[in-house]
């Protein structure tokens, strides 16, 4: 799904709520929350912290993805277009880190 078919689906849902968007800081806090779930969960898969006997496995997918709200939330109550903020991100990573890494033997794609 391209990011501007996700914007207008969260900002449809959000929509249907007097509520609407949370303010910035709101949504920052929640950003933070979201991020400390997923790193809870990475630790507990590759770090050294295992889980506890009685606490079910996590769900790693999910975690990105209600970061991906979040952030969803966050650019629709500002107006910022993802898919234009994406690309122009990646045309400076592309030129600057360019030399940067080690190419892959062949068309250095994954």
């Amino acid at each position: 799904m391209p990011l501007s078919d996700a914007q207008r689906r969260v900002h449809a849902w959000i929509s249907q709520y007097q509520e609407g968007y949370f303010h910035p800081l709101t949504n920052l806090a929640r950003l933070s929350e979201e991020v400390g779930e997923l790193a809870r969960e990475v630790n507990h898969r590759f770090g050294q912290k295992t889980k506890k006997k009685d606490e079910p496995a996590g769900d790693l997918a999910m975690e990105m993805a209600d970061i991906l709200f979040v952030l969803i939330c966050m650019a629709n109550r500002e107006g910022i277009d993802l898919e234009e903020a994406f690309d122009r991100m990646m045309a400076k990573v592309e030129s600057r880190d360019a030399e940067r890494w080690t190419r892959k033997a062949g068309n250095g794609e994954r």
